[in-house]
């Protein structure tokens, strides 16, 4: 039994409803509905039962309930004692551009105020580069696109992001609707980073799965260079949802890429547990909250949690 389910649980009871209490948790319902049938597998009775009103507790849920509350009010004693210890130390974090762009000062904010003595290093880079600071311990976590099998670091997916094609209006061949075919953008003149890059890697393995050729103009490895131009009219580009932060003036359009395969896993990789600090543990914990957090409020745009 983990705590989880327990959350899970109390939630259901006071939404009676197991639609509003995912929306409330910020799961999907199959993934809570999961859970609940695993707890009274667990537990070997029927904890909830399904009305024509939603979801009402059986007796047995209702005596359940009253001792989950008691044990997740314990849980949370526990933990704001444990944050009142004043954890400290330092904990080096690597983002890509586009992940820093709506990541890297919301978690700067959440880690001030929960572990104001814990110093937070930043490292802004390609997911390529952060993939060797990682290997040679000069990060201890990094949200990256794709990992080397065989490295011995911790793995977990965290969310995944839609693909969307940014450009000036007016520019020929720029959809003008807000979503599009990878198949109707042959046409678009595009500013892309070159081919090692990882999201280099995706578009042109989108083009090719849908038959057909980009029509690339420019290959710039920066993204704040690239985006400035962009919002000049000199191109458009394709990147997650997350660089619209970066765009510059209101005269400037995207729609989303529709095809299946235009989209961009976000992986949570930190070398392992082991080799981490309690202050980078502690971090780690923090960053997937503060991802998950600005997906479910809609500050993270065309992001989506993977479902477990």
């Amino acid at each position: 039994m983990e705590l989880r389910q327990l959350r899970y649980f109390v939630k259901v009871v006071e939404q009676g409803s197991f639609s509003q209490a995912a929306a409330a948790l910020g799961v999907v319902t199959s993934a809570l509905s999961q859970q609940i049938s695993r707890l009274e597998g667990e537990l070997c009775t029927r904890l909830l039962q399904r009305t024509s009103k939603g979801v009402l507790p059986t007796e047995a849920g209702l005596a359940f309930w009253r001792q989950a509350q008691l044990a997740l009010r314990h849980a949370d004693h526990a933990v704001r004692a444990a944050q009142q210890a004043r954890l400290s130390g330092h904990a080096s974090v690597g983002l890509a551009p586009s992940t820093a762009s709506v990541l890297g000062l919301a978690l700067m904010a959440a880690m001030r105020a929960r572990y104001p003595e814990v110093r937070l290093h930043l490292v802004e880079s390609l997911s390529g580069h952060l993939g060797r600071m990682l290997a040679a311990r000069q990060l201890d976590l990094a949200v990256m696109f794709q990992v080397e099998p065989a490295q011995g670091w911790s793995v977990v997916p965290l969310l995944q992001e839609r693909l969307y094609v940014m450009g000036r209006r007016g520019l020929p061949g720029l959809p003008t609707g807000a979503r599009t075919r990878i198949e109707q953008l042959t046409e678009l003149p595009l500013i892309l980073p070159s081919g090692p890059h990882g999201l280099r890697a995706l578009v042109d393995q989108a083009f090719a799965r849908a038959r057909c050729t980009p029509r690339v103009v420019a290959e710039i490895d920066g993204l704040a260079l690239l985006m400035d131009a962009v919002s000049a009219g000199l191109g458009a580009t394709i990147q997650p949802g997350a660089a619209t932060l970066r765009l510059r003036g209101d005269d400037v359009a995207w729609a989303r890429i529709g095809n299946a395969q235009a989209r961009r896993p976000n992986l949570l990789v930190s070398l392992s547990d082991d080799e981490l600090s309690p202050a980078a543990l502690a971090t780690r914990v923090v960053l997937t909250e503060v991802a998950r957090a600005l997906v479910a409020e809609g500050r993270w745009i065309g992001a989506s949690f993977h479902e477990s």
